[in-house]
């Protein structure tokens, strides 16, 4: 019994649970979206799709990875944050993963104002802080978004040629 379409069938659902993820920052999404073309790709025997475009869509999940690490950091940073405003804002954004969603949107913006308010800075200018890192993290999301459509149409095209 030919088991292939089953393949398919994982690789389409990891490609929507990794869209999911992207969407909502609970999975690692792009990452999963990956897994999923691979799957693919390894299910036809890399026929259509072979390594040269899987290497270019592992370096676009890579790069949709680093983009999501650093961009709490780079937001407070470009708000002028001091280095307890840094130091915060990347706490928050590891320990608001244990958080679930909520962790997730608010941890960094909660890191960044507390490490400027203990690194004895206004209200004022924490708040501008965590809120410069709050939106790095809206902008790094829809980086992380046109990334999986990229990969999309990558795969999309390899696969028709």
């Amino acid at each position: 019994m030919d088991v292939v379409w089953l393949w398919y069938l994982l690789a389409v659902v990891l490609v929507l649970v990794g869209i999911l993820g992207t969407i909502l920052p609970i999975l690692p999404g792009v990452p999963i979206v990956f897994l999923g073309l691979w799957l693919a790709a390894w299910a036809e025997g890399f026929v259509h799709v072979g390594p040269a475009v899987l290497w270019v869509l592992a370096l676009l999940a890579v790069f949709s990875v680093i983009v999501d690490l650093l961009a709490s950091v780079l937001g407070a940073r470009r708000a002028g944050a001091t280095r307890g405003g840094l130091t915060g804002a990347a706490l928050g954004t590891v320990v608001g993963l244990f958080f679930g969603l909520p962790g997730v949107i608010l941890g960094p913006l909660i890191g960044a104002v507390t490490g400027e308010i203990l690194y004895r800075r206004g209200v004022m200018a924490a708040s501008q802080v965590g809120l410069a890192t709050w939106m790095a993290l809206i902008v790094a999301a829809v980086v992380k978004v046109a990334v999986v459509f990229v990969m999309l149409g990558i795969f999309g095209f390899a696969w028709v040629l």
